[in-house]
């Protein structure tokens, strides 16, 4: 609802009104989105009885629907009553009340209609006076309305500010281009609360703030996503695992997608997994079989636990089966290696989660009403609670069920999740002990069995005698092993890290640098690589993505520079990576990245809590403060990084709706965290 035309105003008046309703349509569009808005343009606005045909007409104030955005601009009238008033082109100097008409009828229109979720924007001079006159017209809404649906009206000013006609079309500008790059909010919708947060980061400076800044001058407290505000920067995710195999905690769903595949980069839709047939055959053993069991899945850090692990999740689940993408990787498989579809029930990853949220996961991965948590009073512990639904439905589920746990000693309280949350289970996962002989003769009816329940979980624990690179696989990891032993007697097990696995690694660097075809000494290349690297796939993986880059890996791998690069292990690639990033020259832009800002960002997504590090204004606040100095163009910086060689060192997840990275191994992360790794930047390993 705009009005324009007004006889004393100027073209730029015109042409800022024009700019905003350009805005408006790019905000909510017609076409092209997946819920797309009927535009309902007003027309030509001159008398009262335009605006109040226009409501009749469009039945506003009877209106049904999923969502409703009324946006009004316009001349604001601040009246000495207090009463908040749009001007319009007839209406006549101290004849407000017959030629004006009150702001507040119109948003009460749209407010009061059938609409579940109704939004009005209020762009006009002095708009902040609409908060006392709407928070006593709200309460004439029917209270069941005002308790289910969720209405807001925000407006662009306070009580006794005008605004500037091409402010909100430039301010908009800039957050519909923030929401499509840098805040990076996954959610379909917004939140108001994070539109206004995103207009606040538009602002610069406090003065700013102040006279630009979106109030909120109506709303029922909802915090949900609204329906009314579609967000520009929503990438729908093409769904490759079922429900209950998504990652359903803080990380990404194709979190086991970029395990199972050994991709480096997100981007890339090539299967690289090679080797391991003999762990696979008895991975894809153990879930075909049809009672309990316990299979734990372990080795040295980096020794590819996780891929074993997610191969399975993957190749188990339908969907993904029917993936014409990987439909080669799933017919050259290895017969015997493959599970049975539908054989996992749901898999978690357990890493920087604690017990709460490992059975939360757990509960929720299984997407049955029974498994739904129950909410906690607010003294209790929702881990025995959550524990005990969890055995209950299992005990009572009249299917397999299936759960695959992964990253336990990167969990928070790892001991704590084996004996309050997995030790319930134990009785469930032993084989039915055969029923004693009737003494008495005649038939005997026999009883049904226990539900199966298959427990598959990757736990980290050190070698015997590890190499002197490996670290981080002591007495802490051997620990949590040990525990589960005991939590689960008799359960079988499966190591990732005898020697055999160095032919596997040797495969797996083959698969990297042959990507784009035969590539002449790539044989050679990854059997040094395997060699040096060994029992490590995480060095392997960044070593295989440094050789895909040169022109002759078999000339690259002989050098001593080489050598002594992939025997330093982590520190030493990340050494070489952030040399080559030094030499690279400017970009088109002008621009290039640092090392020293590359290192820096790279290390502030390591000591990220949760998930990992949002980008937004965290992660270049987080760089400066390692920096010790502002980061400059710091979304530039971090677009090249994402672009770049060393974005193989990262990956990324979801968190309260945000896309977020973290280091790509512990390994990695271990690395980055290390004081001395500065020492990195001058061709020192620490």
């Amino acid at each position: 609802m705009a009005v324009r035309d007004y006889e004393d105003d100027d073209a730029e008046f015109t042409a800022g009104i024009d700019e905003q309703l350009d805005v408006v349509r790019q905000w909510w569009p017609a076409d092209g989105a997946p819920a797309p808005f009927l535009h309902i343009p007003a027309p030509e606005l001159k008398q009262r009885r335009d605006i109040e045909d226009f409501l009749e007409d469009h039945q506003v104030r009877e209106m049904t629907g999923k969502a409703l955005v009324l946006f009004v601009t316009g001349h604001g009238i601040s009246s000495g009553s207090r009463i908040h008033f749009l001007k319009l082109p007839g209406t006549q100097k101290g004849r407000v009340l017959a030629t004006a008409v009150r702001t507040s009828d119109i948003v009460m229109a749209a407010l009061d209609s059938h609409v579940e979720n109704v939004l009005v924007i209020v762009n006009t001079c002095y708009a902040g006076q609409l908060a006392a006159e709407l928070g006593l017209l709200h309460t004439e809404i029917g209270r069941g309305r005002r308790r289910a649906c969720q209405l807001d009206v925000l407006v662009t000013c306070g009580h006794d500010q005008p605004v500037q006609v091409r402010r909100f079309p430039s301010l908009m500008r800039g957050v519909f281009h923030r929401l499509r790059t840098t805040s990076q909010i996954t959610a379909p919708y917004l939140t108001v609360a994070e539109l206004m947060a995103e207009v606040e980061r538009e602002l610069a400076t406090p003065d700013q703030r102040e006279l630009h800044q979106l109030r909120r001058v109506i709303g029922n407290g909802q915090t949900a996503p609204s329906p009314c505000l579609p967000n520009p920067g929503y990438r729908p995710v093409r769904r490759l695992v079922g429900v209950g195999r998504e990652q359903v905690a803080t990380d990404a769903d194709d979190y086991w997608l970029d395990r199972a595949t050994g991709r480096t980069q997100d981007d890339d839709s090539g299967w690289y997994f090679s080797g391991r047939e003999d762990l696979n055959r008895q991975v894809a053993g153990f879930l075909a079989t049809a009672g309990a069991g316990v299979l734990l899945l372990t080795g040295t850090t980096g020794s590819g636990k996780s891929a074993i692990l997610a191969r399975a999740v993957t190749l188990s689940d339908p969907r993904f089966l029917r993936d014409a993408t990987y439909a080669q990787a799933v017919a050259s498989a290895p017969a015997g290696t493959v599970p049975p579809p539908c054989s996992v029930t749901t898999a978690v990853l357990a890493r920087h989660r604690g017990p709460a949220d490992v059975v939360h996961d757990l509960l929720t991965g299984l997407g049955q009403a029974p498994c739904t948590p129950r909410t906690p009073e607010e003294s209790d512990d929702p881990v025995p609670l959550w524990t005990e639904q969890l055995t209950t439905y299992v005990s009572t589920c009249r299917e397999p069920v299936t759960i695959v746990l992964d990253g336990l000693d990167e969990a928070h309280e790892p001991h704590r999740i084996i004996h309050s949350v997995l030790a319930p289970l134990s009785p469930l996962c032993r084989p039915p002990q055969p029923a004693p002989a009737p003494r008495l003769p005649g038939p005997r009816t026999p009883e049904p069995g226990p539900p199966a329940l298959r427990l598959l979980i990757g736990v980290r624990s050190g070698l015997p005698d590890p190499p002197r690179r490996v670290s981080g696989a002591g007495a802490e990891a051997d620990g949590l092993l040990e525990s589960l032993l005991q939590v689960f007697p008799g359960c079988r097990s499966a190591r990732t890290d005898d020697s055999s696995s160095q032919n596997d690694i040797a495969a797996y660097v083959h698969a990297l640098i042959c990507d784009d075809g035969d590539h002449p000494g790539a044989e050679k290349a990854s059997e040094a690589v395997a060699s040096e690297v060994w029992p490590s796939f995480a060095d392997a993986r960044l070593a295989g993505e440094q050789l895909r880059a040169v022109e002759d890996p078999e000339a690259e791998v002989a050098t001593e520079q080489w050598r002594t690069t992939v025997r330093a292990g982590t520190t030493g690639l990340l050494r070489r990576d952030l040399m080559l990033l030094e030499a690279e020259k400017e970009g088109e832009d002008g621009k290039k990245l640092p090392a020293d800002v590359a290192l820096a960002l790279l290390r502030a997504s390591a000591w990220a809590q949760g998930g990992g590090v949002p980008w937004s204004d965290i992660w270049p606040a987080m760089a400066s403060a390692i920096l010790q100095r502002p980061v400059e163009n710091p979304d530039t910086m971090i677009k090249k990084l994402l672009e770049s060689r060393l974005a193989g060192y990262l990956a990324w997840g979801v968190e309260d709706n945000r896309r977020v990275y973290r280091p790509a191994h512990e390994v990695v992360a271990r690395t980055l965290r290390d004081p001395n790794v500065e020492q990195l930047l001058y061709g020192e390993t620490p």
